[in-house]
């Protein structure tokens, strides 16, 4: 797959966005403490607000620097499609939701792995770094929610992902503990028929690392030592 840089028309309207989104995500939790915010209606919106082109064909823009401050096209190559399809069929064991995940799970990890060496981002570090925005090699939870997001919408168009439609990111926090409770986003699969929601988070480890996939209501309640291990 090729890269190509892109990201630097319209930062000035999409910080506004931006920091309207923070301003109000911060009012709502000093009346509330703990609050849960339900996206922005559509995975377009999602990518709309934070000025990201939605998947086209085998194309991807990718976040980086820290709430999609940088964007840069990634095209995944008939070869690279094939390596994904073999790696999913070989990590589930049966034809089921659960072990879609799985094999979904091994796929973004894999994605991750691969993207990283093309734009760098291999070199991203666990978790929140407030000293890395603006470093192209450094992703926050909102690059990750939405590149997730990508990761999935892409999947789901090469016919790889058939338990699960690709859910709105979505986020929590609760400011009551501090540090540890600030704003933090999440891409989603929504399975069908139970239509149970479940957090896929590649925020949570080191570039590459499978992502923690949990139930939308369990994922990220309490403490950074809570939260769930990579799916294996």
């Amino acid at each position: 797959m090729g890269p190509s840089t892109g990201g630097g028309a319209g930062m000035i309207g999409h910080g506004v966005i931006r920091a309207l989104t923070v301003g109000a995500v911060v009012g709502a939790a000093i009346m509330t403490g703990a609050c849960t915010h339900e996206g922005f209606g559509s995975v377009d919106n999602h990518f709309s607000t934070f000025s990201v082109n939605a998947p086209n064909g085998s194309s991807v823009e990718v976040c980086h620097a820290y709430g999609c401050q940088k964007r840069t096209r990634v095209k995944f190559s008939a070869a690279d499609v094939a390596e994904i399809g073999k790696l999913m069929k070989t990590s589930r064991k049966t034809d089921t939701p659960g072990e879609e995940r799985r094999a979904v799970a091994y796929a973004i990890g894999w994605i991750e792995r691969t993207v990283g060496a093309r734009i760098g981002t291999d070199k991203d570090r666990a978790g929140m770094d407030f000293a890395a925005s603006g470093d192209p090699t450094q992703q926050d939870c909102v690059d990750e929610a939405t590149n997730t997001t990508s990761y999935l919408t892409f999947l789901k168009a090469q016919g790889l992902i058939k338990h699960h439609d690709i859910g709105v990111p979505f986020a929590k926090e609760n400011y009551l503990n501090g540090i540890e409770g600030w704003t933090h986003w999440t891409a989603v699969l929504k399975e069908h028929g139970s239509g149970q929601r479940w957090a896929v988070d590649s925020w949570i480890y080191a570039n590459g690392e499978n992502p923690a996939v949990v139930e939308a209501e369990k994922w990220y309640i309490a403490q950074l030592a809570e939260l769930p291990k990579p799916m294996r």
